[in-house]
Protein backbone atom coordinates (compact mmCIF):
# COMPACT_ATOMS: atom_id res chain seq x y z
CA UNK A 1 0.00 0.00 0.00
CA UNK A 2 1.23 3.56 -0.81
CA UNK A 3 1.86 5.55 3.01
CA UNK A 4 2.32 9.20 3.06
CA UNK A 5 5.23 10.23 4.97
CA UNK A 6 4.49 13.96 6.93
CA UNK A 7 6.74 15.60 4.58
CA UNK A 8 4.75 14.29 1.32
CA UNK A 9 1.81 14.73 2.83
CA UNK A 10 2.52 18.38 3.69
CA UNK A 11 3.47 19.01 0.22
CA UNK A 12 -0.16 18.19 -1.00
CA UNK A 13 -1.04 21.49 -0.18
CA UNK A 14 1.39 23.02 -3.26
CA UNK A 15 -0.95 21.08 -5.65
CA UNK A 16 -3.61 23.49 -4.98
CA UNK A 17 -1.75 26.52 -6.77
CA UNK A 18 -0.90 24.15 -9.72
CA UNK A 19 -4.55 23.84 -10.49
CA UNK A 20 -5.71 27.04 -9.78
CA UNK A 21 -3.38 27.68 -12.23
CA UNK A 22 -4.97 25.41 -14.90
CA UNK A 23 -8.35 27.17 -13.77
CA UNK A 24 -9.55 24.00 -12.25
CA UNK A 25 -10.35 25.23 -8.56
CA UNK A 26 -13.17 27.63 -7.93
CA UNK A 27 -14.80 26.87 -11.12
CA UNK A 28 -18.23 27.31 -9.94
CA UNK A 29 -17.44 29.74 -7.46
CA UNK A 30 -20.01 32.00 -8.80
CA UNK A 31 -22.50 29.02 -8.52
CA UNK A 32 -26.48 29.91 -6.81
CA UNK A 33 -26.92 28.76 -3.82
CA UNK A 34 -28.66 25.34 -3.22
CA UNK A 35 -32.50 25.67 -1.97
CA UNK A 36 -31.40 21.69 -1.03
CA UNK A 37 -29.46 20.32 1.68
CA UNK A 38 -28.63 17.00 0.41
CA UNK A 39 -25.13 17.16 -0.68
CA UNK A 40 -23.28 16.53 -3.60
CA UNK A 41 -20.44 14.20 -4.07
CA UNK A 42 -18.91 12.60 -6.47
CA UNK A 43 -18.17 8.83 -8.17
CA UNK A 44 -14.30 8.92 -8.17
CA UNK A 45 -14.67 6.30 -11.24
CA UNK A 46 -15.43 9.46 -13.08
CA UNK A 47 -11.88 10.64 -12.88
CA UNK A 48 -9.89 7.30 -13.00
CA UNK A 49 -7.87 8.34 -14.85
CA UNK A 50 -6.53 11.46 -12.61
CA UNK A 51 -6.55 9.20 -9.56
CA UNK A 52 -4.25 6.32 -11.14
CA UNK A 53 -1.76 9.45 -12.09
CA UNK A 54 -1.70 11.59 -8.62
CA UNK A 55 -4.64 10.73 -6.33
CA UNK A 56 -3.83 13.84 -3.59
CA UNK A 57 -3.96 16.16 -6.43
CA UNK A 58 -7.17 14.67 -7.65
CA UNK A 59 -9.09 14.53 -4.48
CA UNK A 60 -7.64 18.37 -3.67
CA UNK A 61 -9.43 19.53 -7.16
CA UNK A 62 -12.90 17.43 -6.50
CA UNK A 63 -13.16 19.52 -3.36
CA UNK A 64 -11.96 22.59 -4.94
CA UNK A 65 -15.02 22.18 -7.54
CA UNK A 66 -16.99 22.28 -4.54
CA UNK A 67 -18.09 18.16 -3.72
CA UNK A 68 -18.66 17.76 -0.29
CA UNK A 69 -17.71 14.05 -0.41
CA UNK A 70 -16.32 10.88 -2.77
CA UNK A 71 -17.54 7.93 -3.61
CA UNK A 72 -14.31 5.29 -4.02
CA UNK A 73 -14.05 2.78 -7.03
CA UNK A 74 -10.96 0.99 -6.25
CA UNK A 75 -7.94 2.59 -3.65
CA UNK A 76 -5.11 3.18 -5.53
CA UNK A 77 -3.22 0.87 -3.06
CA UNK A 78 -3.42 3.33 -0.27
CA UNK A 79 -3.71 2.26 2.99
CA UNK A 80 -6.97 3.43 4.22
CA UNK A 81 -5.61 5.79 7.22
CA UNK A 82 -3.82 7.67 4.67
CA UNK A 83 -6.66 8.63 2.54
CA UNK A 84 -8.65 9.61 5.46
CA UNK A 85 -5.97 11.62 6.00
CA UNK A 86 -6.39 13.49 2.45
CA UNK A 87 -10.15 13.40 2.80
CA UNK A 88 -9.79 15.15 6.21
CA UNK A 89 -7.20 17.63 4.76
CA UNK A 90 -9.77 18.32 1.70
CA UNK A 91 -12.99 18.68 3.80
CA UNK A 92 -14.06 15.58 2.14
CA UNK A 93 -16.29 13.06 3.28
CA UNK A 94 -16.60 9.14 2.14
CA UNK A 95 -19.89 8.97 0.71
CA UNK A 96 -19.42 5.25 -0.67
CA UNK A 97 -17.26 2.74 -1.59
CA UNK A 98 -18.08 0.26 -4.86
CA UNK A 99 -17.01 -2.63 -3.46
CA UNK A 100 -16.42 -5.71 -5.68
CA UNK A 101 -18.31 -8.88 -4.31
CA UNK A 102 -16.13 -10.91 -3.84
CA UNK A 103 -14.69 -8.28 -0.90
CA UNK A 104 -17.63 -9.30 0.81
CA UNK A 105 -16.92 -12.90 0.93
CA UNK A 106 -16.80 -14.23 3.97
CA UNK A 107 -12.79 -14.67 4.25
CA UNK A 108 -12.78 -11.01 3.20
CA UNK A 109 -15.85 -9.24 4.37
CA UNK A 110 -14.09 -8.03 8.04
CA UNK A 111 -11.21 -6.54 6.39
CA UNK A 112 -13.37 -5.12 3.58
CA UNK A 113 -15.28 -3.63 6.68
CA UNK A 114 -12.37 -2.77 8.82
CA UNK A 115 -11.16 -0.89 6.08
CA UNK A 116 -14.01 1.25 4.85
CA UNK A 117 -14.65 2.18 8.95
CA UNK A 118 -11.62 3.61 9.32
CA UNK A 119 -12.08 5.84 5.86
CA UNK A 120 -15.71 6.83 7.70
CA UNK A 121 -17.92 5.13 5.21
CA UNK A 122 -21.22 4.25 5.99
CA UNK A 123 -22.33 2.82 2.69
CA UNK A 124 -21.07 -0.31 0.55
CA UNK A 125 -22.41 -0.26 -2.53
CA UNK A 126 -22.04 -3.45 -4.73
CA UNK A 127 -21.61 -2.45 -8.10
CA UNK A 128 -21.41 -5.33 -10.48
CA UNK A 129 -23.22 -8.89 -10.16
CA UNK A 130 -21.48 -11.53 -12.58
CA UNK A 131 -23.87 -12.99 -15.23
CA UNK A 132 -23.71 -16.80 -14.02
CA UNK A 133 -25.38 -15.11 -11.07
CA UNK A 134 -28.17 -13.49 -11.94
CA UNK A 135 -29.44 -15.63 -14.81
CA UNK A 136 -32.98 -16.71 -12.97
CA UNK A 137 -35.67 -15.04 -10.94
CA UNK A 138 -34.49 -17.09 -8.00
CA UNK A 139 -30.86 -16.47 -8.87
CA UNK A 140 -31.70 -12.72 -8.00
CA UNK A 141 -34.10 -13.88 -4.46
CA UNK A 142 -31.05 -15.76 -3.22
CA UNK A 143 -28.73 -12.48 -4.05
CA UNK A 144 -31.90 -10.71 -2.04
CA UNK A 145 -31.04 -13.03 0.93
CA UNK A 146 -27.36 -12.55 1.00
CA UNK A 147 -27.76 -8.54 0.85
CA UNK A 148 -30.45 -9.16 3.53
CA UNK A 149 -27.52 -11.13 5.61
CA UNK A 150 -25.03 -8.70 4.98
CA UNK A 151 -27.32 -5.48 6.13
CA UNK A 152 -28.05 -7.09 9.48
CA UNK A 153 -23.71 -7.94 9.50
CA UNK A 154 -23.44 -3.83 8.87
CA UNK A 155 -26.51 -2.87 10.79
CA UNK A 156 -24.47 -3.26 13.98
CA UNK A 157 -21.23 -1.84 12.18
CA UNK A 158 -23.07 1.12 11.61
CA UNK A 159 -22.88 1.10 7.91
CA UNK A 160 -25.29 -0.13 5.10
CA UNK A 161 -25.18 -2.17 2.06
CA UNK A 162 -26.82 -1.49 -1.34
CA UNK A 163 -26.84 -1.70 -4.98
CA UNK A 164 -26.33 -0.37 -7.85
CA UNK A 165 -28.05 -0.75 -11.18
CA UNK A 166 -26.49 -1.03 -14.77
CA UNK A 167 -29.22 -1.36 -17.60
CA UNK A 168 -29.56 -5.60 -17.43
CA UNK A 169 -31.63 -5.01 -14.40
CA UNK A 170 -34.88 -4.01 -16.23
CA UNK A 171 -34.28 -6.96 -19.10
CA UNK A 172 -37.47 -8.89 -17.78
CA UNK A 173 -37.03 -12.52 -16.87
CA UNK A 174 -40.27 -14.82 -16.75
CA UNK A 175 -42.22 -11.71 -16.94
CA UNK A 176 -40.32 -9.63 -13.97
CA UNK A 177 -37.72 -7.00 -13.71
CA UNK A 178 -34.71 -8.17 -12.10
CA UNK A 179 -35.06 -4.18 -10.12
CA UNK A 180 -38.25 -5.42 -8.65
CA UNK A 181 -37.25 -8.85 -7.58
CA UNK A 182 -34.42 -7.94 -5.33
CA UNK A 183 -36.03 -4.74 -4.26
CA UNK A 184 -39.32 -6.82 -3.34
CA UNK A 185 -37.02 -9.14 -1.66
CA UNK A 186 -34.72 -7.08 0.47
CA UNK A 187 -35.27 -5.24 3.58
CA UNK A 188 -35.11 -1.55 3.62
CA UNK A 189 -32.08 -1.16 5.10
CA UNK A 190 -30.72 -2.49 1.75
CA UNK A 191 -29.75 0.70 -0.69
CA UNK A 192 -31.39 0.98 -3.73
CA UNK A 193 -28.66 2.94 -5.37
CA UNK A 194 -30.25 3.95 -8.85
CA UNK A 195 -27.84 4.97 -11.60
CA UNK A 196 -30.58 7.65 -13.82
CA UNK A 197 -28.51 6.82 -16.92
CA UNK A 198 -27.90 3.57 -17.13
CA UNK A 199 -31.91 2.52 -15.84
CA UNK A 200 -32.68 4.92 -18.90
CA UNK A 201 -30.05 3.01 -21.27
CA UNK A 202 -32.05 -0.24 -19.89
CA UNK A 203 -35.43 1.17 -21.16
CA UNK A 204 -37.04 2.06 -18.09
CA UNK A 205 -38.39 6.02 -16.57
CA UNK A 206 -35.94 6.60 -14.12
CA UNK A 207 -38.34 8.87 -12.29
CA UNK A 208 -41.39 6.53 -11.91
CA UNK A 209 -38.69 3.77 -10.99
CA UNK A 210 -37.48 6.23 -8.20
CA UNK A 211 -41.10 6.06 -7.15
CA UNK A 212 -41.68 2.64 -6.80
CA UNK A 213 -39.55 2.47 -3.88
CA UNK A 214 -39.95 5.58 -1.64
CA UNK A 215 -37.34 6.32 1.08
CA UNK A 216 -34.49 3.63 -0.53
CA UNK A 217 -32.53 5.86 -2.80
CA UNK A 218 -30.33 6.71 0.38
CA UNK A 219 -27.51 7.54 -2.70
CA UNK A 220 -28.41 8.19 -6.23
CA UNK A 221 -25.97 8.22 -9.45
CA UNK A 222 -26.94 11.12 -11.22
CA UNK A 223 -25.92 10.42 -14.67
CA UNK A 224 -27.13 11.97 -18.07
CA UNK A 225 -28.79 9.87 -20.76
CA UNK A 226 -29.61 11.24 -24.44
CA UNK A 227 -31.65 9.17 -26.75
CA UNK A 228 -30.37 11.81 -29.14
CA UNK A 229 -27.06 12.86 -27.91
CA UNK A 230 -24.35 10.77 -27.03
CA UNK A 231 -22.12 14.24 -25.44
CA UNK A 232 -24.86 15.18 -23.18
CA UNK A 233 -23.77 15.67 -19.74
CA UNK A 234 -25.63 16.27 -16.94
CA UNK A 235 -28.95 18.74 -17.74
CA UNK A 236 -28.54 18.22 -21.24
CA UNK A 237 -30.27 15.23 -21.82
CA UNK A 238 -33.69 13.70 -21.33
CA UNK A 239 -33.42 12.96 -17.87
CA UNK A 240 -36.02 14.94 -15.74
CA UNK A 241 -34.31 16.07 -13.15
CA UNK A 242 -36.41 18.79 -11.44
CA UNK A 243 -38.44 15.97 -10.76
CA UNK A 244 -36.00 13.58 -10.02
CA UNK A 245 -34.88 16.52 -7.65
CA UNK A 246 -37.90 16.52 -6.12
CA UNK A 247 -38.52 12.84 -5.21
CA UNK A 248 -35.14 12.35 -3.51
CA UNK A 249 -35.91 15.52 -1.04
CA UNK A 250 -39.53 14.40 -0.44
CA UNK A 251 -39.72 10.47 -0.44
CA UNK A 252 -36.26 9.13 -1.43
CA UNK A 253 -34.69 9.21 1.72
CA UNK A 254 -31.79 10.55 -0.34
CA UNK A 255 -28.62 11.19 1.89
CA UNK A 256 -26.26 11.83 -0.97
CA UNK A 257 -26.76 12.95 -4.26
CA UNK A 258 -23.66 11.43 -6.54
CA UNK A 259 -22.24 12.44 -9.79
CA UNK A 260 -21.18 10.11 -12.18
CA UNK A 261 -19.79 11.14 -15.51
CA UNK A 262 -18.26 8.88 -17.59
CA UNK A 263 -18.52 9.82 -21.89
CA UNK A 264 -14.76 11.30 -22.00
CA UNK A 265 -16.56 14.13 -23.93
CA UNK A 266 -14.20 16.78 -21.51
CA UNK A 267 -11.14 16.12 -19.93
CA UNK A 268 -12.27 14.23 -16.75
CA UNK A 269 -11.64 16.94 -14.25
CA UNK A 270 -13.34 19.63 -16.33
CA UNK A 271 -16.08 16.83 -17.01
CA UNK A 272 -17.27 17.10 -13.44
CA UNK A 273 -16.62 20.31 -12.56
CA UNK A 274 -19.37 20.98 -15.44
CA UNK A 275 -21.57 18.39 -14.16
CA UNK A 276 -21.97 19.75 -10.70
CA UNK A 277 -21.90 23.51 -12.15
CA UNK A 278 -25.28 22.56 -14.29
CA UNK A 279 -26.53 20.30 -10.93
CA UNK A 280 -26.19 23.29 -8.69
CA UNK A 281 -28.58 25.21 -10.79
CA UNK A 282 -31.07 22.88 -11.25
CA UNK A 283 -31.06 23.12 -7.93
CA UNK A 284 -31.78 26.26 -7.31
Amino acid sequence: MVKLSRRQFVKVGGATAALASLGVLNRCASKQESTSSIPVGVQLYSVRSEMQKDVPKTLEAMAGIGFQGVEFAGFFDYAAQDLKRLLDANGLQCCGSHTPITDLAEDKIDATLEFNKTLGNPYIIVPWIAEKDRQTVDDWKKLADQFNAWAEKLKGEGMRIGYHNHNFEFTPIDGQQPWDIFARNTVSDVILQLDTSNAADGGVDPLETLKKYPGRTTTIHMKEYSADNPNAILGEGDIPWKEVLAFCESEGGTEWYIIEEEKDVYPPIEAVAKCYKNLQALRS
